[in-house]
């Protein structure tokens, strides 16, 4: 059998083999950026509609939420060395609900940082890093199209639980409606997880892509420009898009509505996946670095669009459409390159602190915002600094110096 036949059918063997670890990851990402990421915008229009609350003084707590979370990333890794994938991911789940419930059914803003801890511990257990380091276990040949079919829960989020929180909210009020869906949700999604993602040493990879007793500094990844060139750009454009997301559902209300709203947050969704489908089967095969700066340029391309013409509904809904065809891809690359490009022991724990750089960035995006829509009464201002980000991340990702990261080299 030649060489490559033997690489097809090993590929075809993970899949076949460890298929229910990807639907337990795709639906733990459906659940994670469904009530963690896509939520928050709902949180925020629907507790300034309740309370009269300032969009500032919300998007602050969001804040807090993001920047919690990073600091959890940057340990994912050390988690689940310790207790296992299943466990952390599960647990990820349960507290990512309770804190979406508690921080829906606020009564006051001091309750928004309390309901934080627990969204932010799990956020970190449930989302990029967990997911890619867990399916890093099971799949070598195929590690992207793996990690790129189960991150596409995180744009199916947008289409199912996003809308949903939407339509519940304007019928039984945003603090009923959250409870109801996380429970709803965890009944389906608690049972895949605990029989799709298997404990260690029954049928996972043998090559643990953690890094397993190995210290940041003595890896001396903050030190390499290599490292850099992934987390910068990544860091500006999640700030920009995740700054835009939690505001996304405020400027397109009063422009399209609840239901155009919920419309083109859906348009945005289905964008995502259909994006991400493109690209899964090449996505292996591409050069990373250049694929990721078209992206962040179509997302600019599509926020222009919305600004210069911010009060037609059509322009509105295709800037949606453009700017989502490249949501659910920006949050696959950095795994992707990452494991082009560094040695398989540092999968683990080059991707949660590239993870955890770009999450404490893009966590004062909400708060920043906010505070720009409030001091220019408009969303104009707040469009044009995430094109700015977007086009300075674009020009960033492909200023890249070096050979591959080894072992050696970081030390």
């Amino acid at each position: 059998m030649s060489d490559a036949s033997s690489i097809r059918l090993g590929a075809e063997s993970e899949l076949h083999r460890f298929w229910p670890a990807i639907l337990a990851c795709f639906v733990t990402a459906v659940f994670g950026w469904g009530f963690g990421f896509s939520g928050p915008s709902v949180y925020l229009a629907e507790l300034q509609r309740a309370h009269g609350w300032s969009t500032g003084r919300i998007a602050a707590a969001i804040t807090a939420y993001y920047l919690l979370g990073a600091l959890c990333l940057a340990r994912v890794d050390v988690a689940l060395r310790w207790f296992g994938a299943r466990y952390v991911v599960a647990a990820g789940t349960v507290l990512l609900g309770l804190g979406a419930s508690l921080f829906a059914r606020s009564q006051e803003p001091w309750e928004l940082y309390v309901a934080a801890v627990p969204m932010a511990l799990g956020w970190a257990g449930c989302t990029s890093t967990a997911i890619s380091t867990t399916l890093a276990l099971y799949f070598h040949r195929q590690r992207g199209l793996a990690i790129t079919l189960a991150l596409n829960g995180a744009s199916a989020a947008g289409f199912t639980i996003g809308p949903l929180l939407v339509e519940l909210s304007q019928n039984i009020g945003v603090g009923d409606a959250v409870p109801l869906a996380v429970v709803t949700a965890l009944a389906v999604v608690l049972p895949l997880i605990w029989f799709g993602i298997k404990p260690a040493g029954t049928g996972v990879a043998e090559e643990v892509p953690v890094s397993e007793g190995t210290d940041f500094r003595v890896w001396g990844v903050e030190r390499t420009w290599r490292f850099w060139s992934i987390a910068l750009p990544f860091a500006l454009v999640l700030a920009a898009q995740v700054g835009l997301i939690v505001h996304l559902v405020s400027f397109l209300l009063p422009r399209l509505g609840a239901d155009g709203a919920a419309w083109a947050l859906s348009l945005t969704s289905v964008a995502a996946v259909s994006g991400r489908l493109l690209l899964a089967g090449t996505i292996d095969r591409l050069h990373q670095r250049r694929a990721a700066a078209a992206s962040f340029a179509s997302q600019a391309v599509g926020l222009g669009l919305m600004l210069a013409f911010s009060t037609t509904p059509a322009a509105l809904y295709g800037g949606c459409l453009l700017f989502g065809l490249s949501v659910g891809n920006i949050i696959t690359f950095p795994a992707l390159i990452v494991q082009r490009e560094f040695p398989a022991a540092a999968f683990g724990l080059v991707v949660g602190l590239s993870t955890a750089i770009s999450q404490l960035t893009f966590s004062l995006a909400p708060a920043v915002f906010g505070f720009v829509r409030d001091r220019t009464g408009s969303y104009d201002a707040v469009l044009a600094i995430c094109i700015a980000l977007q086009l300075g991340a674009a020009a960033l990702v492909i200023l890249r110096k070096g050979k591959p990261a080894t072992k050696r080299a970081l030390a």
